[in-house]
């Protein structure tokens, strides 16, 4: 490989790489400000590998055909068995459900970066979040309310 094509692969891969790094790492700061067991390293590197597998899937296409919906078809498959491992039962109780939903959707992000909807890689990125905010704020005021109905 001549050293254009190198640097042009180098770049053509460095913009995904950052980028799904950065999402990943957005959602997953989130999740580490709550104390989540997958935080800001776990959530940006499934969303990086989610986008390089894309990159990867691509690649080999160019190199001698396939099926492009192979690769991606396996990283989903291979994060909902992940995620089911973040799932626990305690007693009556089921944790890690957000986690492993958390986990699911930064994959997506990163299949976004991978084939180059950057935009809407960002706009899921932020939707993450702000689902994640926004209805912590909601479950809060939810129990208080019912803390409150109770002491009445």
């Amino acid at each position: 490989m001549e050293l254009s094509d190198q640097l042009h692969t180098f770049t053509s891969l460095l913009i995904p790489a950052v980028l799904a790094a950065l999402c990943g790492g957005v959602v997953g700061l989130e999740r580490e400000l709550r104390d989540k067991p997958a935080g800001l390293k776990t959530n940006a590197l499934i969303c990086l590998g989610a986008a390089m597998y894309v990159y990867l899937s691509e690649l080999l296409i160019k190199e001698g055909g396939g099926d492009p919906t192979r690769i991606p078809g396996q990283v989903i498959t291979g994060m909902g068995f992940l995620g089911a491992g973040a799932i626990l039962r305690e007693g009556k109780s089921i944790l890690g459900l957000t986690t492993a939903a958390t986990l699911w959707t930064v994959t997506a992000i990163g299949l976004f970066i991978g084939t180059q909807h950057y935009t809407l890689a960002i706009i899921l990125t932020v939707t993450t979040v702000g689902v994640l905010l926004f209805f912590r704020f909601i479950e809060g005021l939810l129990a208080r309310m019912s803390s409150q109905a109770r002491n009445e």
